[in-house]
């Protein structure tokens, strides 16, 4: 992928050589009949999602994760997607949607990401469908400054469920925190644990992220899509919304973060994408997730703090015996987000 590109020598990002590109084409599909799940279950498909839906199974998906173009002038590799009046992106959204809707299940979860701009339109064409359950705004620390304006660092992932009956796994994104100020109730941590990198607890999830890091080029799950989501924002949602081996379909896959996560965490997952030089790069990134299923941000089953420095924590009263004694060592591994 743009191979005329200068690369510094440590930079990391993914990109495709021809002979991987016309490798990887060979690997993608394009239905033309109707199909059974199991023959696009685990697929990159290079095609018009509206096309494919016309031949999709009825109620098959478990998790669906919509992040369309925003209603920004942006060109993704060779097509450009072009500003509109916020009603008309409503109306284009809402064409998806329709055709989207048959294929979820009754317990299934959406999330569909938008810009805060046209944040209150999304609603608008959400709400009548689905059961509106949040608005998470998540910390997109990149981006230029403004000389008239706040700086415009966050966007809007929207929430809903088909029904009262859906998965959250409250658990499984909890977020490991430091603790400024510890408490401890006669003389042992309440609710935290001592680490070599300071006193943490877990904490709930919350609809406002300021712990994910848009990929950059050192990050090893880096490409030059322009808009890539991290794989840590959508392994929250993927843990949260979904079980091991349900279904998670991305109707604009762009790169390949929604399947490359899915598989990483144990789920299936279906990823429809209209560029094929991105559909062979998310081809490229599933077969890299074979030999490395790590997600940066996320070890051992916890989400950490951004830029924080991963602990390997025991109980909270062998730390803190160990850390009034002065006489443990405790391993770590310097993995940042």
């Amino acid at each position: 992928m743009l191979p005329d590109k200068a690369r510094a020598p440590r930079n990391r990002t993914i990109t495709l050589s021809e002979e991987e590109r016309s490798f990887y084409k060979q690997k993608l599909l394009q239905v033309q009949q109707p199909v059974e799940l199991a023959d696009i279950l685990n697929q990159t498909i290079h095609q018009d999602v509206l096309t494919l839906l016309q031949w999709s199974p009825k109620q098959s998906v478990d998790l669906l994760f919509i992040d369309p173009p925003y209603n920004l002038t942006k060109t993704f590799n060779d097509r450009t997607f072009k500003r509109q009046a916020l009603d008309v992106y409503a109306e284009w959204l809402d064409t998806y949607l329709t055709t989207l809707q048959p294929i979820l299940k009754a317990t299934a979860s959406i999330y569909l990401c938008s810009d805060w701009q046209s944040s209150p339109a999304v609603f608008d064409v959400i709400k009548h469908r689905f059961q509106v359950r949040n608005r998470i705004t998540w910390e997109r620390e990149k981006g230029r400054g403004a000389a008239k304006n706040w700086k415009n660092a966050s966007e809007d992932i929207w929430f809903c469920t088909v029904s009262d009956a859906y998965t959250f796994n409250v658990d499984a994104v909890k977020l490991r925190r430091k603790v400024m100020a510890p408490y401890t109730v006669n003389g042992n941590p309440k609710d935290w644990n001592f680490t070599e990198a300071g006193n943490v607890r877990l904490t709930h999830p919350s609809n406002l992220w300021t712990d994910v890091t848009i990929p950059f080029w050192s990050m090893p799950e880096n490409t030059d899509h322009p808009t890539q989501k991290p794989e840590k924002l959508v392994a929250k949602i993927i843990l949260a919304s979904s079980n091991a081996g349900d279904v998670v379909f991305d109707p604009f896959l762009g790169s390949g973060t929604t399947s490359v996560v899915a598989k990483k965490l144990g789920r299936h997952y279906i990823g429809v994408e209209v560029d094929e030089l991105y559909c062979c790069l998310a081809e490229k990134r599933l077969a890299l997730a074979d030999a490395d299923s790590s997600i940066q941000g996320y070890t051992d089953g916890v989400f950490w703090e951004r830029n924080s420095l991963h602990v390997q924590v025991r109980s909270a009263q062998k730390q803190w015996s160990a850390h009034s004694a002065s006489s443990t060592t405790i391993a770590t591994n310097h993995q940042t987000d």
